[in-house]
């Protein structure tokens, strides 16, 4: 794999972490105020969903929203993704993950999902056949993230056209009421598929100093 090494014991413990168990669970990366994370907890009620929001105005709102929509199996959290993902997440841990409407990052490349050293790191979180759902309604981050997909991560993977009446997101309303297209790509880890990381126990909030202490 042509692309450097994430330096996952390297990611500072997010503030206030809590560690989770080793159970199959769902995790919705960016969940806003908790539009997908509500309706998909509605749909499946025995799934457990981790719904991570960095910005404190989004998440408190998905807070708000989950007090009058309780959800037994939803578990909102405000934190950054990769330092969460790093800490809380065992090998093979998750079923699926939603990356949906991600920012484009027009003037930083480096920085978007399929580009990153840190999506390694993401697939070996995947159970075998789990899946990563990446939508996107800026047709060249598509083809960006397909390209990469073939040439770079070699993985099987479905592109769906969204349908028009789709509400997972607010942002998924406000451009298809537009009239863009929205796309999304199903990314499925197969059986037998190895990262560098397929060993790597959570870091469960030891920082790295703490670490080379104990």
């Amino acid at each position: 794999m042509s692309i450097r090494q994430f330096q996952a014991q390297r990611m500072q413990a997010p503030r206030d972490f809590i560690a989770i168990p080793n159970t199959p669970i769902c995790v919705e990366i960016g969940a806003g105020k908790g539009k997908h994370a509500l309706l998909f907890t509605g749909q499946n009620p025995h799934t457990t969903l981790y719904a991570i929001e960095r910005t404190k105005e989004k998440f408190v709102a998905m807070q708000k929203q989950h007090q009058l929509e309780p959800r037994e199996h939803l578990n909102p959290i405000h934190a950054d993704a990769l330092p969460w993902v790093v800490h809380a997440l065992f090998p093979a841990q998750v079923e699926q993950f939603f990356i949906l409407y991600p920012n484009p990052e027009p003037h930083n490349p480096a920085q978007r999902w399929l580009n990153m050293p840190f999506f390694e790191f993401l697939l070996s979180r995947l159970q075998p056949n789990g899946t990563i759902t990446l939508a996107s309604n800026i047709p060249e981050y598509i083809d960006e993230a397909e390209q990469q997909l073939i040439e770079l991560w070699k993985l099987p993977y479905q592109k769906q056209k969204i349908a028009a009446d789709s509400a997972r997101t607010h942002f998924e309303i406000k451009y298809l009421e537009r009239g863009e297209l929205c796309q999304q790509l199903i990314i499925r880890r197969p059986e037998g598929y190895a990262t560098r990381f397929d060993d790597f126990g959570p870091l469960q909030g030891q920082n790295a100093q703490e670490q080379a202490d104990a």
